[in-house]
């Protein structure tokens, strides 16, 4: 009988020993995901602060991002350029649009550069032709999407928006 008792007990105690693995493995998975997570956020928050960095130490790259890239005054290699700028935009929406689906990323990463977009950049024929070539890397949801936040309802308004600031409080208008 001693046997019987001492084989129980050693088979509950390996039994709870699986039992604090797999909570300990499923902790560690957690906390490995979130870890991941906070890479991806902060990699796409990175990419970001580079291209704002890049702008504010190089004077003829904002002069050239400050011009009307719709006017027909632009030169050949402003006009290239200017399409390069757009697809880089677009490139990067869906990789951070894939990983906020993908639950990587948090959604804000996705509407920053939205919002950018939404201010005028994508509103250019050259960013319609540009979009209207790209898009058929894309699956219809995200185009839907796209669509629906450039060209379609939910658009931000700069004017209100610049209205809205200077009454002190910083709500995006929605129109």
């Amino acid at each position: 009988m001693n046997s019987e008792i001492i084989i129980l007990v050693v088979q509950i105690i390996a039994a709870l020993g699986v039992v604090i693995s797999v909570i300990y493995l499923g902790v560690q998975i957690h906390q490995q995901n979130e870890i991941t997570k906070a890479q991806f956020g902060h990699s796409l928050t990175q990419r970001q602060y580079e291209r704002y960095f890049a702008t504010a130490k190089d004077g003829e790259f904002a002069n050239f991002l400050s011009k009307d890239w719709s006017s027909d005054d632009l030169t050949d290699a402003e006009n290239w350029r200017s399409t390069m700028f757009i697809i880089m935009c677009l490139v990067d929406i869906f990789d951070v649009y894939e990983k906020v689906e993908k639950g990587f990323v948090d959604k804000k990463h996705l509407d920053v550069r939205m919002n950018a977009l939404k201010f005028g950049t994508m509103k250019t024929d050259k960013a319609r032709s540009a979009w209207d070539f790209w898009k058929t890397t894309r699956d219809q949801k995200f185009i839907n999407w796209f669509e629906s936040e450039i060209y379609g309802e939910g658009q931000l308004n700069a004017d209100d928006l610049l209205e809205q600031t200077k009454g002190g409080s910083f709500k995006a208008s929605i129109r």
